[in-house]
């Protein structure tokens, strides 16, 4: 079992900055890889960036250049610093962390916190 708690979400001008923080507690040793996502209301959650344990990345198009997804090992802590936020960056952005146990693939997701950007 891995628990997830997301933070620094809020209101933020256009062009502003933003930095979300995800705490990873429980299974640590069992996370492959960990992302953000995000939900528009009535849409689909989609992938924003991921990070694998040998620290690998990937972005979704929309937010390449302007996001960078990162660890702290030593704090089981996740970062998604946002730059250039755009409105349509608004979205309840929410942290999953992917688990192997022998052959077997589970999905842990946070709470969510909302990220809104508007003048």
């Amino acid at each position: 079992q891995v628990q997830l708690v997301e933070s620094g979400g809020g209101l933020v001008q256009p062009g502003g900055s933003l930095r979300l923080s995800c705490a990873a507690s429980g299974s640590i040793s069992s996370i492959y890889r960990m992302a953000w996502y995000r939900q528009v209301s009535g849409k689909q959650r989609t992938l924003v960036a991921g990070i694998t344990r040998g620290g690998s990345t990937n972005y979704a198009d929309s937010v390449k250049g302007r996001f960078t997804i990162s660890n702290d090992n030593a704090k089981n802590t996740m970062y998604l610093q946002m730059d250039s936020l755009k409105p349509e960056d608004t979205a309840v952005y929410y942290c999953n962390a992917k688990t192997l146990v022998v052959t077997t693939w589970y999905d842990y997701w946070g709470q969510g916190t909302q990220v809104t950007v508007s003048s």
